[in-house]
């Protein structure tokens, strides 16, 4: 007897009957099966996904969510998640498992979290196991992230701390014990780190970014978005309108893309630029950059926006995103669908996604505000917009959630039919 777990639709959790098992002896990578368990044919096939918070902010959240909605809408597969926290829309068919947070001492979290999935997918029996985080065993990784080593010390350019140390623990585990795995790398640059940090790791390496919301961002119309935003703002709707959208201003650049439109601005190539900013941050701080670089009316902080987001993409020119370090950066695939050139720096990993001098810009050097102003000037020049430099292209509907959601699904089969047979 393995006791109950809590099995629930939505926030709300019930007890599920009590099961009874014979041991469980591990088959393959990830998968927890019972060896004395007959399961019934007509039974459908379980996932387990596996994410600490479902559906919350955050790249990896957000992506767990979109894909495991329309995963569990479109395919004949039982979805199961286990997580920390979760919000999801009413009517979901997913069920869900809450595992319990490991709050002290703080170090221990990464192999806790691990642990505490390890003992939650013995309750059952699963036939493929889908993780978001590191974890110890599963059969697909979707890697949001780049090895923690190398994060600490080329990033943070910190000295590992006891967390730290679990962490990459828990990481090297993930690599090296699941040789028949598949590691899903959000983008090229997450991958080579990944095979710099572990040249030896085996299983199936294939990159998949993550999916963007097509009707969402290219739907609204533009000339309503831009009077609505700019008259919310008290911006004018003749400026040329450059969006920047994060959570971290220092780490994704604002520094540098306020510089590059204060150069770009002394150009004269257009009436006005006016930087509009989403997102939270030291306000403050940049207030008084803005102030000394002249700008002090040609910057808006609106503050971190959810619900109708793709309205300021629709209503702005094009979008800025100078990070230091992006394992993705969502933001972009948003731009390119709501049909805005971007301009990026090459440490964002969604440099896949964008075609250089076609679909924006890719800089080199993030701290270079001349080569961003540039950047900038080129995209807002007359010349170039009326060329149609535009970025609404027929690759960026490949990359809605409902293709990615069809790619991975393929994926899934393949796994749990390796001949083509159900069975």
């Amino acid at each position: 007897m393995l006791g109950c777990r809590k099995t629930c639709h939505g926030d709300k959790s019930a007890p599920s009957k009590d099961k009874q098992y014979c041991r469980e002896v591990p088959i393959g990578i990830g998968i927890i099966r019972n060896s004395m368990t007959t399961i019934p044919s007509s039974a459908p096939r379980k996932i387990a996904v596996v994410v600490p918070k479902y559906g919350l902010a955050g790249g990896a959240e957000q992506f767990a969510a979109s894909l495991t909605e329309r995963l569990a809408g479109s395919t004949p597969y039982e979805f199961h998640v286990f997580a920390h926290r979760w919000r999801i829309q009413p009517g979901s068919p997913v069920l869900f498992h809450r595992l319990p947070e490991w709050r002290w001492p703080r170090f221990l979290r990464p192999w806790a979290f691990a642990k505490a999935v390890e003992r939650a997918l013995r309750t059952d029996h699963f036939d493929l196991v889908h993780s978001h985080d590191r974890i110890f065993r599963a059969d697909v990784f979707s890697l949001h992230c780049t090895p923690h080593r190398t994060w600490v010390r080329d990033v943070r350019a910190k000295i590992p701390s006891l967390f730290d140390r679990v962490m990459i623990g828990v990481e090297r585990r993930m690599v090296s014990g699941n040789p028949s795995a598949t590691f899903l790398p959000v983008s090229s640059l997450s991958a080579d780190l990944f095979h710099r940090e572990y040249p030896d790791a085996k299983g199936h390496w294939k990159i998949m970014p993550p999916g963007v919301d097509y009707a969402r961002f290219s739907g609204p119309d533009r000339d309503t978005c831009r009077r609505e935003i700019c008259a919310r703002h008290g911006i004018d709707r003749g400026a040329f309108v450059v969006l920047f959208v994060g959570m971290n201003f220092e780490h994704k650049g604002l520094d540098t893309v306020m510089e590059a439109v204060a150069k770009a601005s002394r150009q004269r190539i257009v009436a006005k630029f006016h930087l509009l900013v989403v997102g939270k941050g030291n306000i403050g701080k940049y207030r008084t950059q803005a102030a000394r670089l002249g700008l002090a009316s040609s910057v808006t902080f609106a503050g971190a926006i959810t619900s109708d987001l793709e309205r300021y993409y629709r209503a702005a020119d094009c979008l800025m995103l100078l990070s230091a370090f992006d394992t993705f950066g969502m933001v972009v695939l948003e731009a390119l669908a709501a049909d805005l050139p971007v301009i990026i720096s090459a440490e964002v990993g969604a440099r896949d996604v964008v075609e250089d001098e076609h679909d924006g810009f890719i800089v080199q050097d993030r701290e270079d505000a001349h080569a961003v102003a540039r950047a900038l000037i080129a995209i807002a020049s007359v010349e170039r917009r009326s060329a149609g430099t535009k970025s609404s292209f027929a690759k960026v509907r490949q990359h809605d959630w409902s293709a990615r959601a069809e790619e991975i699904g393929l994926i899934y089969d393949s796994l749990m039919n390796p001949t083509g047979r159900d069975g």
